[in-house]
């Protein structure tokens, strides 16, 4: 196969019309630029070029034969290389993103909301996935990032960072406060409350009750919820003491006032949300300018 540099210089020097102006364009020798016509004339099993007093000219049956063909392929080249610089420093195309409705209500909506306004030419798809099938569509290449719960095991994709630390805890309105509202008490003694927790199937759900098992402690929700904002509402209202996370609830418990934390000991573990990618893929830099802005938001939650 021909080298397409070799094709550069016989193009530039058709263009040129003298080795001497070819070189100093190309930033080569004028040696390097007649060995380098020389080669390519070998490869091509014919004449190119002519030399006459006023400089190198194409011969008819076989510079001119090829010149236009070799003007237009440089040319393309030159377009894809464009085309792929614009993908190294501009936002465009399609960003699929997979978490599920929780990272993305609480952790990821302020993030596409500014990612948006800073690149509107790029599509987002967000796809709402728990960590299991997110981790498949990335496998699959059916998503560009995926947020799941940590940890996880799986050399079939790439782990980039951990994204946010999580603190699950009990919360409850006022009316359970004098009963569980001083001090910390023994977590086997919510045992005997109306408790509100998510679905078996997520992620959170299987944490908190492996961790409760792990304690001899049997936690058996009265009312099983598909979203964190159904059961604060719950909560809110006295139906139960929900299970949830405490980043996701600071506003009713800071501010609204409208929960309080029931301390527990043994206090539940921490968990945390970790970004992933498809292995072996190049990021384009849409992909980068997202994964950048989450991590700011990082350090500012820090």
């Amino acid at each position: 196969m021909v080298n397409l540099e070799l094709y550069r210089v016989f193009y530039t020097v058709a263009k040129c019309g003298s080795l001497t102006k070819a070189s100093e364009e190309l930033f080569i020798s004028q040696p390097a630029v007649s060995q380098a016509i020389k080669q390519l004339e070998t490869q091509l099993g014919g004449q190119l070029f002519t030399r006459t007093r006023k400089g190198m000219e194409l011969t008819e049956t076989g510079g001119k034969q090829i010149f236009k063909t070799v003007e237009e392929a440089l040319r393309l080249f030159d377009m894809a290389e464009g085309k792929f610089a614009e993908l190294k420093d501009t936002a465009t195309g399609v960003l699929r993103i997979c978490a599920s409705d929780t990272v993305s209500t609480h952790i990821l909506l302020p993030i596409i909301k500014e990612y948006h306004e800073k690149y509107p030419n790029v599509k987002i798809f967000l796809h709402n996935r728990t960590s299991s099938e997110t981790i498949e569509n990335l496998k699959m290449k059916k998503g560009d990032i995926g947020f799941v719960n940590l940890p996880i095991d799986d050399s079939d994709i790439n782990l980039i960072s951990s994204v946010v630390v999580l603190h699950d805890t009990f919360v409850a309105s006022k009316q359970f406060e004098e009963k569980l509202g001083n001090g910390v008490i023994d977590l086997k003694i919510l045992q005997d409350y109306p408790l509100l927790m998510l679905e078996l199937s997520t992620a959170t759900r299987q944490a908190i009750i492996s961790f409760a098992h792990s304690q001899g402690i049997h936690l058996h929700p009265e009312i099983e919820v598909a979203s964190l904002e159904l059961m604060t509402e719950l909560a809110k209202n006295g139906i139960g003491i929900a299970c949830i996370p405490r980043e996701f609830v600071k506003h009713e418990l800071e501010e609204e006032k409208s929960l309080f934390e029931i301390k527990v000991s043994p206090s539940l573990p921490t968990r945390a949300i970790g970004l992933a990618l498809p292995k072996s893929e190049i990021m384009t830099f849409a992909v980068k300018e997202f994964i950048k802005m989450v991590n700011e938001r990082n350090k500012e939650i820090k």
